[in-house]
C-alpha cells in the first residue's frame, strides 16, 4: 500500500484561525487580509499577551470548518492507501501552551475522521522526516522530503506562488479535494 501524508490546517479544516482572531479583536478580517502564513500576525504587538491568554482558553478547532468533500475523499483514499495525518502543533506565540493545541487537534481529527486509525495521527513540525509516496500540504516547505508526488493545496498564503517555480520543484497545485480524488483514485 502506498503512503499518503496529509496536513490538517488549511487542508482538512479551514477558517479557524481567522475566525478566532476576529473573535478576539472584534474584527471582520478575511484570510486575504493576512500578509503572512501566520494569521495571528494581524494581532497588534501590544495585544500579544492578551491574545496568548485568549487562545489558551479557547479551542481554535471550535472555530474550524471541514474543507468541502474532505471526509468523502479521504474515506475513499483510506481504502487503498495508508493515510497519515501529519500536523504541527507548536503554538508560535507561546510554545508552553502547545500541549493544549495537541489535544484539541487530536480530538478534532478523531471526531471528524473516525475512519482513520488515531495511531496514524502524527504531530510533528519537520514532515521531511517521514517517507511517503504522496504529500498533501498547503505549505511548500512542509512538502520537503522524498515522495513521488507532492500536492500543494491552495490556501490564502500560497495563491501567489509562481506555477513555473512549483513545476521546477515537481509540485502540483490542487485547489480542492475533488481534484485530489481525480489524481489519486483510479
Amino acid at each position: 500500500m502506498k503512503r499518503i501524508l496529509v496536513d490538517m490546517d488549511d487542508v482538512i479544516c479551514i477558517h479557524g484561525f481567522i475566525n478566532i482572531v476576529n473573535d478576539f479583536l472584534g474584527t471582520n478580517y478575511t484570510e486575504d487580509d493576512a500578509k503572512s502564513y501566520y494569521i495571528n500576525d494581524l494581532i497588534p504587538k501590544e495585544k500579544m499577551k492578551e491574545w496568548v491568554e485568549f487562545f489558551k482558553n479557547k479551542n481554535v478547532y471550535d472555530y474550524m470548518e471541514l474543507n468541502k468533500d474532505v471526509q468523502e475523499v479521504l474515506k475513499k483514499l483510506n481504502d487503498i492507501y495508508e493515510i497519515y495525518i501529519v500536523t504541527a502543533y507548536i503554538f508560535r506565540d507561546d510554545p508552553a501552551i502547545s500541549g493544549i493545541q495537541l489535544k484539541n487537534k487530536f480530538d478534532y481529527l478523531q471526531k471528524n475522521l473516525p475512519f482513520i486509525d488515531p495511531e496514524r495521527f502524527i504531530f510533528l513540525s519537520d514532515k521531511s522526516l517521514i517517507n511517503a509516496d504522496v504529500r498533501i500540504d498547503d505549505n511548500i516547505q512542509k512538502l520537503e522530503g522524498s515522495s513521488e508526488l507532492k500536492l500543494l493545496f491552495t490556501a490564502y498564503h500560497n495563491k501567489n506562488l509562481n506555477e513555473e517555480e512549483l513545476e521546477k520543484q515537481k509540485i502540483k497545485r490542487v485547489n480542492n479535494w475533488k481534484e485530489i480524488e481525480k489524481i489519486l483514485l483510479p
